[in-house]
C-alpha cells in the first residue's frame, strides 16, 4: 500500500489522501468511479520526475503502483480515473509560457479558455478546440487528441502539436519533437531509454509497415487505439513521436509542456442552413456541401429539436428577458418551417468564414443554389444572432435532456461513433433500429461532414441491469460501425469505456502491437493502466456509478 507521507518527501507540490480528496477524484465526466490511493498536485517537472522515479522504484514491491494524469476532468470515457497515484497539473503547472503569431507553449494544466484569451489577441486561435473549450486544458487536449466543430477544415490536435516535453517511465524528461531519418539515426543509436524507444518504435513499424498502413481507419477522425500509422512519414522521411504519443491517454508519458501550432481567425461568417425530412440522401448532400469547403459542419436530430420546443422556457431563461425576446424572434421563422413542413429529421448547419464579407456570402449563397435540386427547405443565416440560434441547439440540447429527466443520467458509451458520410443514410437505419430495442430516451448530434455522431442515452444507472444494457448496446451499436469500416470514437477517446472493444476495430496482430508499443514505453505497466491495452468488459461493469450529476461537452 502506498506510503503517503514517504511519497510527500519526494516532491515539493502536495500529495493528499484525504476521503474527500479521493472521491473527488474517483470521478471525472465519464460513467465511472474509481477512487486512487493518493493525488499528487506536482510544482513543476521536477516533481513529476520524482513521483513516476519512486512509483518505478516501488512497483515491483507493490503491483498496485501506478501514476495518471489529469487536469480538468471532462474526460467522457474514464481516461484520467485509475487505483494508484492521480496526477493533477491544473493547479500548479498552469502556465502559458509563450505566444506569438505562430505558436503557443503552455504546461498542461492551462485552461484552452485562457490559452485562447492570449491567442485572440493576436487574431489566432487553436481550431481543433472542442465544444467544452471553457472547461478543457491543453493537455488534455494533446492527451486525449480532442477535435470538434472546426475539424472538419483544421483537423484534430495531433496536427497542431508540433513538440512536447516528456516524462518517460525511468523517470526523465525529454523533449520530443519531428526528427529527419540522419537525426533519427543518431537516436536510435543513444546507448539509453530514449534510443531505445526511438529504436524499438521505427523498428516495430518498419517491420510490419504495409500491415500498419492498412489498418488506419478510412474515416477522417479516429481516436481509437495507439496512431502507429502516423509516427514514419516515408515519403517525407520524418519520424515524430509525437504523433504516437497525442492521444495516448498519458499511457506512454507525462506530459510537461506542449507547443501548438496557431491559424489566423477569419472575419466573417456565415451558415446554411437545411432542413432534411429524411436521410436518404444524406451521402449525396454532404458531397455537394463539401466543395465549397464549410469551415463547420454540424447537425442535429429532430429529438434536438423538440426538446428546445418543449423546454423553450428553460432555453431562453439563460439568456435574460431581452436577450430571449430577441432569440425568440430569430425562431419565428424556423417555427413556421414546422408548423408548415413537419419537424425535419435532421438539421445540417454549413458555416463558410472569410475575410471579406461579400465573398463569404457569396460561397453561403452558392450553396443554397448548390442544394436546391434536393428541394429541402433551405435558407441563409446571415447576422452573428442568426447563426447564434442554431449554435444553441446543436450545443444545449443535450443539457436540456439531462435537467428534465428525472431519476435518469446521463450515459455516455456509444457517444463518438464515426462512419465514412456516404454510407449514412444505409447506416443510420440500422442504427436506429439497435437504439428502438432499448427503448433509451436520448439524442443524436454531431459533425456531418465526417459522418462523426454523439449518441447520449438517459439511464437509471442504479437499475441493477443498466450494466448489461451499456455492454450489450456497445456490442452491437460497435460490431455495425465496425461492419461499416468507421471508428468507435473519433474524438472523446478509449478510456475504460472502449478499450475493450479495440478487437471489433483492428486485427489481433495490431492489437498486438499496440502492446508492444505499450511495452516499449513503460515495461513496468505504471502509466494509467487499462486504457489503450488490457481493458475488460468486467472492469467496465465493476465501476460504474451509482448516481451522476457531472456535465459533459460534446
Amino acid at each position: 500500500m502506498l506510503n503517503v507521507s514517504d511519497l510527500q518527501k519526494n516532491v515539493h507540490g502536495e500529495v493528499m489522501a484525504d476521503d474527500p480528496t479521493l472521491e473527488k477524484y474517483s470521478r471525472d465526466a465519464s460513467l465511472f468511479e474509481v477512487r486512487p490511493q493518493a493525488v499528487v498536485f506536482p510544482k513543476d517537472a521536477a516533481d513529476v520526475e520524482a513521483v513516476v522515479k519512486y512509483v518505478a522504484e516501488h512497483k515491483a514491491a507493490d503491483p498496485s503502483l501506478s501514476v495518471t494524469a489529469r487536469s480538468a476532468g471532462t474526460d467522457m470515457s474514464g481516461g484520467p480515473l485509475n487505483e494508484g497515484i492521480i496526477m493533477d497539473f491544473n493547479k500548479y503547472m498552469n502556465a502559458l509560457i509563450s505566444v506569438d503569431d505562430e505558436k503557443g507553449i503552455a504546461q498542461p494544466g492551462l485552461f484552452y479558455r485562457d490559452f485562447e484569451k492570449e491567442t485572440l489577441k493576436r487574431n489566432r486561435i487553436l481550431p481543433c478546440y472542442t465544444a467544452s473549450k471553457d472547461l478543457n486544458t491543453v493537455g488534455g487536449m494533446s492527451a486525449n487528441n480532442s477535435g470538434g466543430e472546426k475539424s472538419i477544415k483544421y483537423g484534430k490536435t495531433e496536427q497542431y502539436v508540433r513538440r512536447q516535453k516528456v516524462v518517460f517511465s525511468d523517470g526523465n524528461e525529454y523533449e520530443v519533437k519531428p526528427l529527419t531519418k540522419a537525426e533519427l539515426d543518431v537516436k536510435m543509436a543513444q546507448n539509453d531509454f530514449e534510443g531505445k524507444i526511438y529504436k524499438q518504435v521505427f523498428d516495430l513499424i518498419d517491420m510490419h509497415y504495409d500491415e500498419i498502413e492498412a489498418a488506419k481507419p478510412h474515416v477522417s477522425k479516429n481516436s481509437a487505439g495507439y496512431y502507429l500509422w502516423n509516427v514514419w512519414d516515408k515519403e517525407k522521411q520524418i519520424f515524430d513521436l509525437n504523433k504516437l504519443l497525442v492521444g495516448s491517454q498519458g499511457t506512454l508519458a507525462m506530459i510537461t509542456e506542449v507547443e501548438l501550432g496557431l491559424v489566423p481567425v477569419p472575419k466573417y461568417s456565415k451558415m446554411v442552413v437545411m432542413f432534411l425530412p429524411t436521410i436518404n440522401r444524406l451521402g449525396e448532400v454532404v458531397d455537394t456541401i463539401m466543395k465549397y469547403e464549410p469551415e463547420s459542419f454540424e447537425s442535429y436530430d429532430d429529438y434536438s429539436m423538440k426538446l428546445a420546443i418543449k423546454f423553450s422556457f428553460d432555453f431562453f431563461s439563460q439568456l435574460g428577458f431581452w436577450g430571449a425576446i430577441k432569440l425568440g424572434i430569430q425562431f419565428i421563422p424556423d417555427l413556421l418551417r414546422v408548423v408548415f413542413g413537419g419537424v425535419p429529421k435532421l438539421i445540417l448547419m454549413a458555416e463558410v468564414t472569410g475575410d471579406n464579407e461579400e465573398e463569404v456570402l457569396q460561397r453561403a449563397e452558392a450553396i443554397k443554389t448548390a442544394v436546391k435540386p434536393f428541394k429541402y427547405q433551405t435558407h441563409v443565416a446571415r447576422s452573428a444572432a442568426q447563426v447564434e440560434k442554431y449554435w444553441k441547439i446543436r450545443r444545449e440540447s443535450f443539457n436540456l435532456l439531462r435537467k428534465h429527466v428525472k431519476g435518469k443520467q446521463t450515459a455516455p458509451f456509444i457517444d463518438d461513433i464515426i462512419v465514412d458520410p456516404h454510407k449514412m443514410p444505409e447506416f443510420l437505419p440500422k442504427l436506429q433500429s439497435i437504439l428502438d430495442q432499448y427503448k433509451l430516451i436520448y439524442t443524436i448530434a454531431g459533425h456531418a461532414g465526417n459522418g462523426n455522431f454523439h449518441i447520449i442515452p438517459l439511464m437509471d444507472l442504479n437499475n441493477p441491469i443498466s450494466s448489461d444494457i451499456i455492454l450489450d448496446l456497445s456490442k452491437k451499436v460497435y460490431q455495425l460501425v465496425a461492419d461499416y469500416g468507421g471508428s468507435i470514437t473519433a474524438e472523446h477517446n478509449d478510456g475504460i469505456i472502449r478499450t475493450p472493444f479495440l478487437p471489433y476495430m483492428y486485427k489481433p496482430d495490431i492489437i498486438q502491437y499496440f502492446a508492444k508499443v505499450k511495452e516499449i514505453f513503460d515495461p513496468q505497466d505504471i502509466f494509467n493502466p487499462g486504457k489503450k491495452v488490457g481493458g475488460s468488459f468486467d472492469y467496465i461493469a465493476a465501476h460504474l456509478v451509482k448516481s451522476h450529476n457531472v456535465e459533459h461537452g460534446s
